[in-house]
């Protein structure tokens, strides 16, 4: 049965507002031993040196088996409605893309994990040690926001990509740096989400990560196709000089 006009704008939207929350919960579900020690962090500020530490350390164990895993299923969800098919099973999708893409988002989330903590710790070093050098880390600084950037891509391209985590790894960051327009709207949508969290924080639980997971997926798959239609457009031309060189050849063969 079709609802049309105000009955089935409201219906549409009821729908999007399940399968955003639906799941967005499955992902905060599966990443939760991470986002509890994340709120550990921030809320509760430890007192003593080795217990932030310690903390630090859990963020960074747990973020490989849990949080990059979990988020390499949430895009294999979005991905599904942006490619046209929103009435996807979103449980059943989830733990599909889950199951799928685990040890790829493993391996990947360990290669980003070693690269934010020495980024982090060279920062640190940097900003607070050694003040006559915050040039460099500055640019440490631009570094990992580029690298936190290149993870919307990176997620994207796992759950779209039949391709080794090396490939996926160096195309995603790769593509991070040749189509900044796309990808940095993507993070200025991302900030915006969180600041809105931030406001209303019961927004984290039900919404933020799959309205970043889907928009980051948008201008991805965007940028896909506006690459795919290039290849296709040099593919052409170099058919069309193929040709013409035949036809060239044929008049040439004929004068003789």
């Amino acid at each position: 049965m079709e609802f049309r006009g105000l009955t089935g704008g409201i219906y549409r939207l009821t729908e999007w507002i399940m399968r955003l929350s639906g799941t967005n919960i499955l992902w905060v579900i599966c990443s939760l031993p991470f986002l509890f020690i994340v709120y550990m962090r921030l809320a509760i500020q430890p007192e003593f040196v080795n217990e932030a530490l310690t903390l630090n350390w859990a963020l960074g164990i747990l973020a490989p088996v849990t949080l990059f895993p979990a988020t390499s299923a949430m895009f294999t969800v979005v991905r599904k409605w942006v490619m046209g098919e929103p009435d996807v099973k979103i449980m059943r999708t989830f733990f599909r893309g889950y199951k799928d893409n685990y040890k790829q988002s493993l391996v990947g989330g360990i290669f980003y994990t070693i690269l934010f903590v020495v980024m982090y710790v060279d920062i640190t070093v940097y900003m607070v040690q050694f003040r006559n050098l915050q040039l460099f880390g500055i640019l440490m600084l631009i570094l990992m926001i580029l690298l936190f950037v290149s993870l919307f891509n990176f997620f994207s391209m796992v759950t779209h990509y039949h391709m080794k985590i090396g490939g996926i790894l160096k195309n995603a960051i790769l593509l991070t740096l040749l189509r900044p327009f796309r990808v940095f709207s993507t993070l200025l949508g991302a900030v915006a989400v969180l600041y809105i969290g931030w406001r209303m924080p019961v927004l984290y639980f039900f919404f933020a990560g799959s309205i970043m997971a889907w928009f980051a997926f948008f201008n991805f798959y965007a940028t896909f196709l506006k690459m795919q239609e290039q290849a296709k457009k040099r593919e052409e031309e170099q058919t069309s000089d193929t040709e013409s060189e035949l036809i060239d050849l044929g008049k040439e063969k004929k004068e003789k």
